[in-house]
């Protein structure tokens, strides 16, 4: 089968959408289909090999100058290829943080409204390239807030779209007013041009049909999974009891809730010489929060037990999940899947998460963890000690955990999930 995967890169900083998607794509292809992975807005950035196309569509900077101004709506092409260089949409994606957030919501909408927004113009061109370069049999959407180039795409190539969905009422629930509700309105709309929706959990696939009424026979759950290769349990368990968080290292993933509740778990001495260690993507934006947990620590006088390892590569990353006894990413919102339960997991480490959003649904998969109560520091202390405490425990949790992430949520039976649903939705191979 013919699959085009269209992905937006997000600014240089590592995200779990782009690592899937390419992920999925190189799985596909070992699998022996036609996958090509086209990435949008900036280039992609994963700690894996890079499966995605050279070219960049819908280059961040021609996007941004077409909203704001008409002449760059009619400019040449070889102008536009200019502007969408890789190495100048990474450079431009710094700024990004300093974007007013009305420009940006201003740009949502007009990217939802697909061929009569401000970008019609670069519509055109992926158009034009998946006719001429790509007979596809199916186009996958990678969120939904590329929705607006579903109707053009539909009906100009005439094969299904399907859409994931993973997580973008958070961010559009951000957006300020009236740009927010216009863009769920517009994306009521386009509920009829996208053949299909594949959420990445029953959870969020609920949330979303609810919000954009999306009829229940459009609608089907895929599991994320990550590629194992070198993901396993470490040969032994670290010296001292060691904490683990891995994400975005910001508030919105629950770091300040597991900042409290480890302060509780070091200053009570019920564990003696427990570690904390905090890993994941950081961006500049989040360095000011990261200073203020720093001087929290040193304040509790715990900071030479707390260690922050930002930015790391793929290989660093497993052995920062080896080097761990449990982990904890206690988000505060509610999270489509986390793909870091997962990984943590492929690792043989149990997890304590909040008892809301997808993360019942992943522990009652796995067996992998156990739950806690949300923004409740005391509560994720106690279970934190709860499990360091007992070794036996500990260890049973962590080999369920493994055993189910080999078994369900490996990305080889994500790809052949994959090409079943989009068979289910009208793709067939030509």
């Amino acid at each position: 089968m013919n699959i085009v995967q269209l992905t937006p890169g997000a600014a240089g900083m590592y995200c779990g959408g782009c690592m899937r998607d390419n992920a999925l794509v190189a799985a596909l292809r070992r699998k022996g289909h036609d996958a090509l992975l086209i990435p949008l807005y900036t280039p992609l950035k994963t700690d894996e090999p890079d499966n995605s196309h050279e070219r960049i569509f819908f280059g961040g900077i021609n996007v941004f100058l077409q909203q704001k101004s008409s002449l760059f709506r009619k400019t040449p092409e070889w102008l536009d290829r200019r502007l969408d260089q890789p190495g100048l949409l990474s450079w431009a994606a710094g700024f990004g943080v300093k974007t007013r957030a009305e420009d940006i919501a201003d740009l949502m909408v007009s990217m939802l409204k697909g061929e009569e927004g401000n970008q019609a113009k670069e519509l055109v061109k992926l158009t034009a390239f998946l006719t001429d370069s790509h007979k596809a049999d199916a186009i996958c959407l990678s969120n939904v807030l590329l929705a607006g180039m579903a109707k053009s795409l539909r009906e100009k190539l005439k094969v299904p779209i399907v859409c994931t969905l993973q997580g973008e009422d958070t961010y559009l629930d951000t957006l300020p007013e009236p740009q927010r509700s216009q863009s769920w309105e517009l994306l009521k709309k386009t509920v009829a041009q996208i053949d299909g929706f594949v959420a990445v959990s029953g959870y969020y696939g609920d949330v979303m049909r609810r919000r954009l009424e999306i009829p229940e026979s459009k609608m089907r759950v895929i599991h994320n999974g990550i590629e194992l290769a070198g993901y396993a349990p470490a040969p032994k368990p670290p010296a001292v009891p060691t904490v683990g968080y891995f994400a975005r290292i910001g508030p919105e993933k629950g770091l300040r809730t597991l900042a409290n509740a480890y302060e509780l778990l070091a200053t009570r001495g019920n564990i003696k010489d427990v570690r904390l260690r905090v890993g994941g993507g950081l961006s500049p934006s989040d360095e000011v929060f990261v200073t203020e947990l720093k001087a929290k620590f040193q304040a509790a006088k715990i900071g030479d037990r707390v260690d922050f390892v930002p930015n790391v590569s793929r290989e660093d990353k497993v052995k920062f999940f080896q080097s761990l006894s449990v982990m904890s990413v206690p988000a505060t919102y509610g999270e489509s899947f986390g793909l870091y339960v997962i990984e943590a997991m492929a690792c043989g480490i149990p997890v304590v998460q909040p008892e809301h959003a997808a993360f019942p649904e992943l522990i009652a998969a796995t067996g992998g963890g156990i739950l806690c109560k949300p923004d409740d520091a005391a509560d994720l202390a106690a279970k934190l000690e709860e499990l360091l405490r007992d070794e036996p425990r500990r260890a049973a949790l962590g080999k369920a955990g493994f055993k189910s992430t080999v078994e369900r949520f490996n990305i080889g039976r994500v790809a052949d999930d994959v090409v079943r649903v989009l068979g289910e939705f009208g793709a067939h191979k030509r």
